[in-house]
């Protein structure tokens, strides 16, 4: 799941109005910002399986630190301490922030067939929607959407930059996540790099859009 994480990132802005859409989206996306990193280093594999599922060509041999339940808790709690800690907020960021990390486990338990382990050494497990193409589009479209309005709703451009600087993101990530239905990476750095760069410009993009919007009054 790609834009799924997205839509509850921009959902959480309506919790959390004074968090940076960057920074809710880091949360929302931590497992697969980690993911790359330890696959570069070698501590997570990952094997190139052209139809492993009809989604995706990747068969995810080994990610129990960047994608348990258990550790993704853990990071979840301790990326909420530390932005209350350094940043700013009361108790319910350390819960949001901790339950987008959490999420990710969440709808990936949903789309990955039994691959998501519990715990690192123990049961992998996954409902496996990424067997359907067409199911898969389907619910992270329906979800991308919903979070758009929600974010939409939450908060109102300050000038044309907040404008239409989120409507060309939302656009880029919709078409973007559809054009990479079913691609074949050529290799496993093909795969990682792109994937590290990739999440630098959206946490980039989206800190400069919200920084134009300003959260509607309640």
């Amino acid at each position: 799941m790609f834009v799924g994480h997205i839509a509850l990132g921009l959902g959480a802005k309506r919790l959390l109005p004074s968090v940076s859409l960057a920074m809710l989206l880091v949360a929302a996306q931590f497992a697969d910002l980690l993911w790359p990193i330890l696959v570069a280093a070698g501590v997570e594999q990952v094997r190139i399986d052209p139809g492993n599922t009809a989604f995706t060509p990747l068969d995810f041999v080994s990610y129990p630190y960047s994608h348990s339940l258990v550790l993704l808790i853990l990071w979840g709690v301790l990326l909420g301490v530390i932005y209350r800690t350094f940043a700013s907020g009361d108790g319910l960021v350390v819960v949001v922030m901790a339950g987008l990390v959490v999420s990710h486990w969440v709808l990936d338990f949903v789309t990955h067939r039994p691959d998501m382990p519990i715990y690192p050494g123990g049961p992998r497990v996954g409902l496996g929607l990424w067997n359907s193409i067409p199911a898969t589009l389907l619910v992270e479209l329906a979800m991308f959407g919903a979070g758009v309005w929600v974010y939409l709703r939450a908060t109102e451009a300050r000038d044309a930059i907040g404008r239409w600087a989120f409507a060309v993101l939302a656009a880029f990530l919709a078409i973007g996540y559809v054009a990479a239905v079913g691609a074949v990476p050529p290799s496993i750095p093909a795969l990682y790099t792109p994937a590290l760069v990739g999440a630098a410009i959206l946490t980039a993009w989206s800190w400069w859009a919200d920084k134009h919007r300003t959260p509607r009054a309640a």
